[in-house]
């Protein structure tokens, strides 16, 4: 994560837990709760009231303080002070009399973590941070009013979005009035509540300083609401309510270099929450649509490239065979402006869109292609868990010849040394990149060791004869490359040198 998203995720005592989503098998047996839901827009005219106390005091009760706890095995041994006798017996370490060898018992030591969640159903039901739970043996909740602490059932975690699902045995829970997040606006009004700091429950108000944020890695789904409602450690998976105190948000991350609030604060939207909520009491995980197609920002270089009218939209880098994308008809190229009625914004915005469809769903597509409007059908499938795998690094390819025109880099024909070592398919044909000049235009462009250029201004390349060819008839001019790296391809532009020149 970027260091200035240090505290982007908070625990109680600086404590960061990670582990694989926790799900019960039975539930997709289980009914889905029973929400108050109130999809009205804010009446946004109304003046300002004096006071926001009677709005807190229906809020509070409903928000709640998440202990966990897990347990650590840690091996004695590992410490230098044990390089002395006498740490060694106070540690429980003995000497071998036969070897001499040290042997240590591990220890235990338990480890607190604390956040906060929102009572989502009278049954219990509750929505809070994965952060806030993950790895922990034990969970349990504490109430605003006090008293003994109940048990919590962790029903399951989504890491993709930072969200948990709580339960608690009880009836007649005071559950909060879940609202329609798409309504709100810049500038509405908005309370966070929480355990910051471990202090006891904390109002903090603000404003809703933008809507559909991303692209900060803090999760793989991002699609935030920004606030300046001071938000701290301890405000995990507590809940930002409307001018009405009616639910829209789970808080999430902050961006902080030094842990606390700076006005910059971001919660998950609670139509995002919710939809993945009942995913996981219904299917006992969260399905995901899958389309099965690898995407891109449209550049403003990559518009003029394509003749598109506006930078706008999710460029098709590559498409996966045997995908919903490659059944509807997609081709790399294509530059879908549209999703099932909804106007793709970009590329980030398109996988949300996606990702948020359930599987076995027919939808529509609106797409550019070679400049001309078209629509095409497809029937979403189920996002495999492989998508979600990290690549693994590179090694570097052995040296090729410099190609000239093409800003820096060299290549060589593809052989089987290469297939085995970037695990290339044996269909695939092009010229591998086996050096980059880290000054050059094409390492400005994101080529690396190990790239496949597959296609030139359109036209595919079988290998360094037909690239060496492809460049001469550009003449110098701006090239459009087709690479593939790591399972996938995507364009790339290569400015020309006079260009480049003249901008620096």
């Amino acid at each position: 994560m970027n260091n200035i998203f240090g505290s982007a995720f908070w625990y109680a005592a600086g404590l960061l837990l990670c582990f694989e989503t926790a799900l019960t098998s039975s539930a997709a047996q289980r009914q889905l709760p029973r929400l108050n839901i109130q999809t009205n827009a804010l009446p946004r005219s109304d003046a300002v009231p004096a006071s926001f106390a009677p709005i807190v005091k229906k809020v509070g009760p409903s928000v709640v303080t998440i202990y966990s706890t897990r347990t650590l095995q840690s091996d004695p041994r590992s410490n230098p002070l044990l390089n002395d006798p006498f740490f060694r017996r106070f540690f429980g370490m003995e000497e071998d009399e036969n070897s001499g060898s040290r042997r240590g018992r591990p220890r235990q030591r338990q480890e607190q973590g604390m956040g906060s969640g929102v009572i989502v159903s009278s049954d219990g039901y509750i929505l809070s941070n994965n952060h806030v739970v993950e790895e922990a043996d034990e969970v349990t909740v504490g109430f605003v009013e006090g008293g003994p602490r109940m048990k919590a059932k962790v029903i399951g975690t989504d890491p993709q979005t930072d969200i948990s699902v709580l339960k608690v045995e009880g009836t007649n829970l005071p559950a909060l009035t879940i609202t329609d997040s798409s309504n709100l606006q810049v500038g509405d009004l908005v309370l966070a509540v929480g355990n910051p700091f471990g202090v006891g429950q904390t109002v903090t108000m603000g404003i809703v300083s933008a809507v559909g944020r991303g692209g900060f890695g803090i999760v793989d789904y991002e699609d935030f609401i920004q606030t300046d409602a001071s938000i701290n450690p301890g405000n995990s998976g507590g809940p930002l309510v409307d001018a009405q105190g009616r639910l829209i948000g789970i808080n999430t991350a902050i961006l902080s270099g030094a842990g606390g609030s700076i006005g910059i604060g971001f919660s998950v939207p609670i139509n995002m929450a919710r939809g993945v909520m009942e995913r996981i009491i219904e299917h006992g995980k969260v399905v995901r649509g899958f389309l099965g197609v690898r995407i891109q920002a449209v550049t403003p270089e990559l518009a003029k490239e394509f003749n598109l009218p506006a930078q706008t939209g999710a460029l098709v880098g590559d498409v996966t065979p045997n995908s919903p994308a490659s059944r509807a008809g997609l081709l790399a190229g294509d530059v879908i402006t549209d999703f099932n009625g909804r106007r793709v914004t970009d590329s980030r915005n398109l996988r949300l869109m996606v990702a948020q469809t359930s599987p076995n769903t027919k939808v529509s597509l609106k797409l550019l292609r070679d400049g001309k409007e078209r629509a095409l059908g497809a029937t979403l499938g189920e996002l495999p868990t492989e998508e979600l795998a990290a690549a693994e690094p590179r090694q570097r390819p052995s040296a090729g010849r410099e190609m000239q025109g093409l800003g820096g880099i060299e290549v060589t024909d593809l052989d089987a040394r290469f297939r085995r070592q970037f695990d290339i398919p044996g269909d695939l044909r092009g010229t591998i990149v086996t050096a980059v000049d880290p000054e050059s235009r094409a390492y400005d462009a994101g080529l690396r060791p190990g790239d496949v250029i597959v296609e030139l201004n359109r036209q595919k390349v079988g290998g360094t004869r037909e690239l060496t060819e492809g460049i001469r008839k550009a003449k110098g001019g701006r090239l459009l490359l087709r690479v593939w790296s790591q399972g996938g391809a995507r364009f790339v532009v290569i400015e020309p040198e006079k260009t480049r020149e003249q901008g620096e």
